[in-house]
């Protein structure tokens, strides 16, 4: 490794005169990073430096109002997670209710955050969800009137706006004990079932609902309850508590079904597992578009492997296989097979794979298996069927089998570069410009094209097609 490389080792060399002075012109002109290093300051005199600064931190960022675009939105990110990361490493060690506290001051930021960010790509919330992990990490250890606690966490999770409270029954658990979560069962009942109150109320009016502003607040009232009594029914392992919050039909979802299932059999209750899983099965199996079967199918094919039931497994996998090439069922399947017969069926696997209809799903599952030899017999035998438009298909199997199969990944590129062509899609030409380049670099490595037109033949098809596409051209030529 040379010695001039920029990385920790090298940089200890330089010395704390060298470095310190490094750091300050570093840290000229960026907010952030001089935050950063009085953070760094204050961690080296003890944790509760570092609090009363985070504090501070809070304070301003309470306070800002200007709108962050998307362009400082990853700073803005790289802030926060700093400051997380200060509170997990520098205060909970020492002083784990002085870190709790933080941690939930932090998650009371998401509104005024919120509020001026564009979340759309969910960063700022991904760190609200890490603040919440880390108060799962530090629950058993602080201390706290688990009555009060409670009270805090249905406050907190009613008057969430943007998701912040998620998670935080089970992130709090620990701290709650069985009285705590007792008493968050007791007071949010009775908080769902009391009159609107003139603040709730006030949040539904002027909006232009097709309700009143009272039905308004009891059904948001009546959602939350339901979802703070199954994470307390989750934290209490009372399953029938979980499930009663789910009518018959809903119990057939596919969105709800495989974690009500999921739950039955963590509690030994299989066979009330395959039951309410068959069930949701037969509801998905009627739909247009199975959406949710891989979900459905995992969790039944864990109810057959506990009950025993290793042929129906074997026929399930199979024919999820050949639904959909799902590699994961083909795998499972062979695994059940006895030595050899495996063998014989993980090729006749592979001649159904070829046959499949659907020309990209068997082009994946040849590449990912994988089964290149196969893969590319397909896409010369199929060529006329290769869709250009499956960029991410076409893109990931042609750089699969450029190595051993040069025509066969030419082929997949002439079909992208023909489709962006033909398409006039000017935004993908610095795309199709880099699959012809492709093509051309695969020229040498081709010692017979066959029936397929060679590389000059090809470009020369293209000029007299497209020639006057110049932002292409331009692209390809220089």
């Amino acid at each position: 490794m040379s010695r001039k490389s920029l990385n920790k080792t090298n940089l200890e060399k330089l010395g704390a005169e060298k470095l310190s002075a490094l750091v300050m012109d570093l840290v000229q002109g960026n907010a952030a990073l001089q935050r950063r290093a009085r953070m760094e300051l204050s961690a080296a005199q003890g944790p509760q430096d570092v609090a009363a600064d985070i504090r501070r931190r809070f304070a301003s960022l309470r306070r800002s109002t200007s709108f962050v675009d998307w362009r400082k939105q990853r700073a803005l990110a790289k802030d926060l997670e700093g400051l997380l990361g200060m509170i997990e490493t520098t205060v909970a060690p020492h002083d784990a209710d002085e870190a709790f506290e933080l941690l939930w001051s932090f998650l009371q930021l998401a509104p005024s955050i919120q509020e001026r960010t564009d979340d759309s790509n969910g960063v700022i919330g991904g760190v609200m969800d890490a603040a919440v992990e880390i108060i799962a990490k530090i629950s058993s250890g602080i201390s706290v009137d688990r009555k009060a606690l409670a009270e805090r966490v249905l406050d907190a999770v009613a008057a969430a706006g943007y998701g912040e409270f998620d998670g935080i029954i089970p992130a709090t658990a620990d701290a709650l004990g069985e009285d705590g979560l007792e008493h968050l069962k007791q007071i949010t009942n009775a908080w769902a079932e009391a009159p609107p109150n003139e603040s709730e109320l006030e949040r539904y009016r002027y909006h232009g609902f097709s309700s009143s502003a009272e039905e308004s607040v009891r059904r948001e009232k009546q959602l939350t309850r339901s979802v703070i009594l199954a994470d307390v029914a989750d934290a209490q392992g009372d399953v029938d508590a979980y499930i009663a919050r789910y009518t018959p039909e809903q119990l057939t979802y596919g969105t709800i079904a495989p974690g009500v299932a999921r739950r039955l059999l963590d509690a030994g209750r299989v066979d009330e597992a395959f039951d309410l899983i068959g069930r949701a099965r037969d509801a998905e199996d009627g739909k247009a578009f199975r959406l949710f079967s891989h979900d459905l199918d995992a969790v039944y094919e864990e109810c057959l492997e506990m009950q025993g039931k290793e042929d129906d497994l074997k026929r399930h996998l199979w024919d999820a296989f050949q639904q959909t090439l799902c590699e994961r069922s083909l795998r499972k399947f062979l695994k059940l097979l006895p030595d050899f017969d495996d063998i014989e069926a993980e090729e006749e696997a592979l001649d159904f794979a070829e046959t499949y209809p659907h020309l990209g799903a068997a082009l994946s599952f040849l590449v990912d298996w994988p089964a290149h030899d196969r893969a590319a017999r397909i896409v010369m035998s199929r060529t006329d069927d290769l869709n250009g438009d499956s960029y991410h298909t076409l893109t990931t199997a042609s750089d699969a089998l450029e190595a051993e199969h040069p025509l066969a990944a030419t082929m997949m590129r002439r079909a992208m570069v023909r489709d962006t062509l033909d398409g006039g899609k000017s935004k993908r030409y610095r795309y199709a410009a880099r699959h012809f380049a492709e093509c051309q670099s695969c020229d040498t490595a081709i010692d017979n094209y066959g029936d397929v037109p060679i590389h000059t033949e090809f470009v020369e098809a293209l000029r007299q097609k497209h020639g006057r596409k110049f932002g292409f051209w331009r692209l390809v030529d220089r």
